[in-house]
C-alpha cells in the first residue's frame, strides 16, 4: 500500500488561507500544492512515515488561526491516492437533530412524525454531500422523554465517538416514527408503509437535505419488528435500499421474509444481522442468516451476523452495539 497520499480539503473558502497542520510539527504551515480556482478545494500532499499520520485544516486569517473542529483527523496507508476531508471551522450553536416534522402522505391518509440528524458542519460546509440511515421506531433515538422506559439507542453519540475514531463517514440520520408498530412492521401493512417510504418519505429528505441519494449510500434499520421491517425494505426495494441493519428481528411473525429469501432471487444488497441469547429472537435470526448463506451471501461482505450472550431485548443492548452496523455500512 502506498505511504504517501493526498489529502484534498473541501471548503467554500471565503477570506484568508486554508493550511494544513501535521503532527510534524503543529505549529507549522503546510500550503497546498493546489487549489481549485474558486478555491472550493485544496491539494495537500502528505507523507506517512510512521505508517500513520494526524492532521487537522486550519484556517488563517492574518494573525487568527482557525482550527478545524473535533478530533484530530487520521490518515493510515490504503489504495486511495486521494483521500476527500470536509471539515468545519465554527461551533456549531444548535442542536444537531432537528426538531419533529409530521410528513402527511399525498396519496393515502398516512401521516408519521419524523426527526432528522444532520452531522457536525453540516450547515457551514456546503460542499459536503452525505449518506443516509433510516431508522424505525424514531422515537426511541435521541431523546429520553420519548423513549420507551426513558432508554434511547444514544444514536448522536455514537455517531460524534465513531467520527472522533475516523472509522466512519459522517451520515445523516432519519428517525421515523411508527403509527402502529404491530401494522406498519409486519406483513401485509409493511407493503403500504414501504410505498410510504421509499415514494414519499425519502424523495422529501433528498429534496431537503445534501444527500447521497442512490442505493449504496441508503441504509434501513431497525430492531425487533423494526429489523423485520427493515429487511423487508432493502429486500422489496434493493434499487432504493442498498443497506439493512436488523438487530433482534422477529423473523417469521407475520412475515414471510425466509421463504422470499429462499425461493426469490438474491437481491445486491448489504445486510447486518444480530441476536442475543436467551430470549432475543436468537434461533429465528440464526435461521435467516443460514438462507442468506445458502443463496451466496458471504460472511463478513455483504453479510455480517453477531449473536451476542446474554444480550437482553431492549434499546439499552440495542445502543451499546449500534456501533457494529454503522462501522459495517458506513466505514471510511
Amino acid at each position: 500500500m502506498p505511504e504517501n497520499l493526498t489529502l484534498r480539503i473541501h471548503y467554500p473558502l471565503q477570506e484568508g488561507d486554508l493550511l494544513l497542520r501535521t503532527d510534524r510539527d503543529w505549529d507549522l504551515d503546510v500550503q497546498p500544492a493546489a487549489e481549485a480556482p474558486d478555491r472550493t478545494w485544496f491539494d495537500f500532499p502528505l507523507e506517512l512515515a510512521q505508517h500513520y499520520s494526524y492532521y487537522k485544516p486550519v484556517v488563517r486569517r492574518g494573525d487568527q488561526v482557525l482550527w478545524s473542529k473535533g478530533e484530530n483527523y487520521l490518515a493510515v496507508p490504503d489504495q486511495r491516492l486521494v483521500r476527500n476531508v470536509y471539515p468545519h471551522f465554527l461551533d456549531d450553536k444548535t442542536s444537531t437533530v432537528d426538531t419533529l416534522v409530521h410528513l402527511t402522505s399525498k396519496t393515502s391518509k398516512r401521516t408519521h412524525a419524523l426527526r432528522v440528524f444532520t452531522p457536525p458542519g453540516y450547515a457551514e460546509n456546503t460542499l459536503a454531500s452525505y449518506p443516509v440511515l433510516y431508522m424505525q421506531d424514531g422515537q426511541n433515538l435521541f431523546f429520553p422523554q420519548e423513549a420507551f422506559a426513558g432508554q434511547t439507542w444514544m444514536i448522536e453519540g455514537t455517531l460524534h465517538l465513531l467520527d472522533a475514531m475516523n472509522l466512519i463517514r459522517r451520515t445523516i440520520t432519519v428517525g421515523v416514527y411508527p403509527q402502529d408498530r404491530m401494522a406498519d412492521y409486519t406483513r401485509p401493512g409493511y407493503e403500504d408503509y414501504g410505498r410510504y417510504l421509499v415514494e414519499e418519505v425519502k424523495p422529501w429528505v433528498d429534496a431537503n437535505y445534501r444527500t447521497l441519494p442512490d442505493a449504496p449510500n441508503t441504509v434501513v434499520m431497525g430492531s425487533s419488528l423494526g429489523g423485520v421491517v427493515s429487511f423487508y425494505l432493502a429486500w422489496q426495494y434493493p434499487e432504493v435500499f442498498g443497506h439493512a441493519g436488523c438487530l433482534s428481528s422477529t423473523f417469521g411473525f407475520r412475515d414471510n421474509l425466509m421463504e422470499r429469501v429462499a425461493t426469490e432471487e438474491r437481491r445486491p444488497i448489504k445486510l447486518y444481522l444480530d441476536s442475543g441469547w436467551p430470549g432475543d429472537n436468537f434461533e429465528a435470526t440464526f435461521a435467516m442468516r443460514n438462507h442468506l448463506l445458502d443463496r451466496g451471501y458471504e460472511e463478513g461482505s455483504d453479510l455480517l451476523y453477531l449473536a451476542f450472550p446474554w444480550a437482553q431485548h431492549n434499546e439499552q443492548n440495542w445502543a451499546m452495539r449500534a456501533h457494529i452496523p454503522f462501522q459495517h455500512f458506513f466505514r471510511d
